[in-house]
């Protein structure tokens, strides 16, 4: 049987875990970036550095790559539904044209009858006024963006008028949610329901950065199933193949509110490489090429951090006990907030 071949576009960390995950199942990686100093070029098989719009690297890479995914959600539409009409790309290219814009994505979640915090479309300074009943909110652009970038917490009136906005740049004001938990839903679907989900994951941000994430949540029966009914609606609806998460925000009502989809392997999903039997990055894997879906199961409670800019310094220092896991990403430069690794722990169920 011919080995298969994976393309993986970017070449972040989720990139390199992908790639190891793609070599325990003895499938070869072929990344390309447009960051010469990817992280995931020390894991993969084959490393292609360029502007995704290079004709030569574009065939080059549609030539050797027996399928296609990709390791974050901002890759140009045009570029994946190039590769596409030449080689499958999954999950499919056209789910990226929901959730790559936010308003698009909370109007689609809303027609699945699932809720989302009360939003507003903005086009410039007199919509934020005119919709300041949403007050307190965030201000976020309706695409590109992550970890709190192009993201504005305003309070007032007052705020709404001093804020400048860029021109020809669509925004989303959401409605602020008062917290009381916030969770993951990690799903892999391999084909019409066909899945394995992992348990709902407790997560805490800070600076709308994750900075902790762990299993098992602690949250309601309730809360449990109706975010897992969730992830399977929104998985089916999007026909996804892959691994896919879910956010959620539980409010001070105990209202489950969907905050974000995200169309890949996800940070809060880290832990899954020492905490179950089959990691989110492995089933992503087996969902792409088609492989056998083996049943997951939980082999431990775990616990994750995000290491963030210079926290990595003493991470590389830190003595390891035989429960706890280092994963430093390999990112060339250290800056601030800056993703530079994560740090597991794990325990015994029944601890």
């Amino acid at each position: 049987m011919k080995k298969i071949n994976l393309g993986i576009l970017g070449g972040g960390q989720l990139g390199s875990m992908l790639c190891m995950a793609a070599k325990k199942l003895d499938i070869d990686t072929i990344v390309w970036s447009d960051d010469p100093t990817s992280p995931a070029k020390e894991f993969s098989n084959e490393f292609i550095f360029s502007d995704y719009k290079d004709n030569e690297k574009f065939n080059h890479f549609t030539k050797k790559a027996d399928k296609i995914t990709f390791e974050f959600e901002n890759i140009p539409f045009d570029i994946l539904d190039k590769l596409n009409s030449i080689k499958e790309v999954l999950p499919k290219p056209q789910i990226n044209k929901i959730v790559q814009n936010r308003i698009l994505e909370k109007d689609f979640v809303n027609n699945q009858n699932i809720k989302t915090t009360e939003y507003k479309k903005i086009c410039n300074k007199d919509d934020l006024i005119s919709n300041a009943h949403l007050l307190p909110a965030m201000l976020k652009t309706a695409t590109l963006g992550y970890d709190g970038k192009g993201q504005f917490k305003l309070n007032n009136l007052e705020d709404c008028k001093n804020i400048n906005l860029s021109k020809n740049t669509n925004y989303i004001l959401e409605k602020m949610v008062y917290l009381k938990k916030e969770i993951s839903v990690i799903i892999t679907r391999f084909k019409k329901y066909e899945y394995e989900i992992y348990e709902p994951i407790e997560n805490k941000h800070e600076d709308q950065i994750l900075k902790f994430s762990k299993i098992p949540a602690n949250i309601s029966k309730e809360h449990f199933s109706q975010s897992i009914e969730y992830a399977k609606k929104i998985s089916e609806k999007l026909d996804y193949i892959g691994t896919l998460c879910v956010e959620f925000f539980i409010d001070d009502k105990g209202d489950l509110l969907v905050n974000e989809i995200a169309p890949r392997v996800h940070n809060s999903g880290h832990m899954t490489i020492n905490s179950h039997n089959i990691s989110q990055f492995e089933n992503h894997i087996r969902a792409v090429c088609g492989l056998e879906k083996v049943k997951i199961f939980k082999l431990y409670n775990a616990e994750m951090t995000n290491i963030l800019g210079k926290e990595i310094i003493k991470f590389k220092e830190k003595k390891l006990k035989d429960n706890e896991f280092f994963f430093d990403y390999l990112k060339k430069e250290i800056k601030e907030k800056r993703k530079m690794g994560h740090f597991t722990e794990i325990n015994k169920i029944n601890d």
